[in-house]
């Protein structure tokens, strides 16, 4: 049996799981409301304020899908009552962010502006020129989009310079040394 699949998921007041035909979850909280369509195979149930996953038969499919099926929900539950956040830092000198409009616009040692443009259910936030908050419900959605903005210029070993998440650890290499002639 899967340690995390058997767990069940609580369900908070303020959240309602409705589950369609077809393994079809609507979740509703009060950052708003997520859909996703689970593997038809996958037994879902709602009892009070606890749904459970479980699976039809010890089928490798249905055994790998177990773990994942209860994650995804968990993630939905949470990210509609609380929400996720990704924090960006930005390393360097002259590198800065800003927010303009609906626009995340960065200095990054171009030659030029790098522009983001914010995507539908992601808000960014920049409370100082080398920070940059990401925040959405949906989990993968934030992390995706994090991601995207760190790939803009990635950390680099040497000086550490770029744009790195706040609990990433850069490992540092020590740079050319002046040889003998």
């Amino acid at each position: 049996m899967s340690r995390i699949g058997k767990k069940p998921v609580i369900i908070p007041a303020n959240v309602t799981v409705d589950i369609a035909e077809g393994n079809a979850v609507t979740v509703k909280g009060p950052k708003g409301t997520l859909s996703y369509t689970f593997h038809p195979d996958m037994i879902l149930k709602v009892e009070g304020n606890v749904l459970t996953v479980d699976r039809p038969d010890e089928e490798h499919l249905h055994k790998s899908l177990h773990g994942l099926t209860r994650t995804l929900l968990h993630n939905m539950v949470e990210g509609v009552e609380k929400g996720y956040a990704k924090e960006l830092d930005v390393n360097g000198v002259g590198y800065r962010a800003e927010k303009k409009g609906n626009q995340l616009v960065m200095r990054l040692g171009f030659s030029h502006e790098v522009f983001v443009d914010e995507i539908p259910g992601i808000t960014i936030e920049v409370p100082n020129p080398n920070k940059i908050i990401i925040r959405g419900i949906d989990k993968q959605a934030v992390g995706q989009f994090a991601a995207e903005v760190r790939g803009k210029r990635p950390p680099e070993p040497y000086k550490g310079k770029g744009i790195k998440y706040t609990t990433e650890v850069i490992r540092r290499k020590v740079g050319k040394t002046g040889g003998k002639k």
